[in-house]
């Protein structure tokens, strides 16, 4: 049994924060946690006149930011060829996310979930 106060305090704190991981929405200070997340991991490669460079999409992100959903990465990837950097964009990969894990392609800079 704590024998302080602010053991106490700091035992209630961390039982507080516990409920984060519970699956009961719509109550006070509970949530599914990271449910707006959404995380891809990929291989791209652009080709522009027949060359081929990998492509780093998180180059246009914020630094530090590491979430990069489908409707994102596709602004990003025409963005790319609409100001000419690549003639075309194409890899794969997967997408992890609330939905839980799904394969990812981009076929001639269309991002399609599997």
């Amino acid at each position: 049994m704590p024998s302080s106060l602010a053991e106490l305090l700091t035992l209630a704190l961390v039982l507080w924060m516990g409920v984060g991981f519970t699956r009961r929405p719509g109550r006070w200070f509970r949530w599914k946690l990271f449910s707006h997340a959404t995380f891809s991991i990929l291989t791209l490669t652009g080709t522009r006149d027949g060359r081929t460079e990998p492509v780093n999409p998180y180059a246009e992100l914020s630094p530090g930011s590491l979430m990069l959903p489908p409707p994102v990465l596709q602004a990003i990837l025409s963005h790319y060829v609409r100001t000419g950097r690549y003639d075309r964009i194409d890899g794969h990969g997967r997408v992890l996310s609330a939905r839980g894990e799904q394969r990812i392609e981009v076929r001639d800079t269309r991002v399609v979930v599997l």
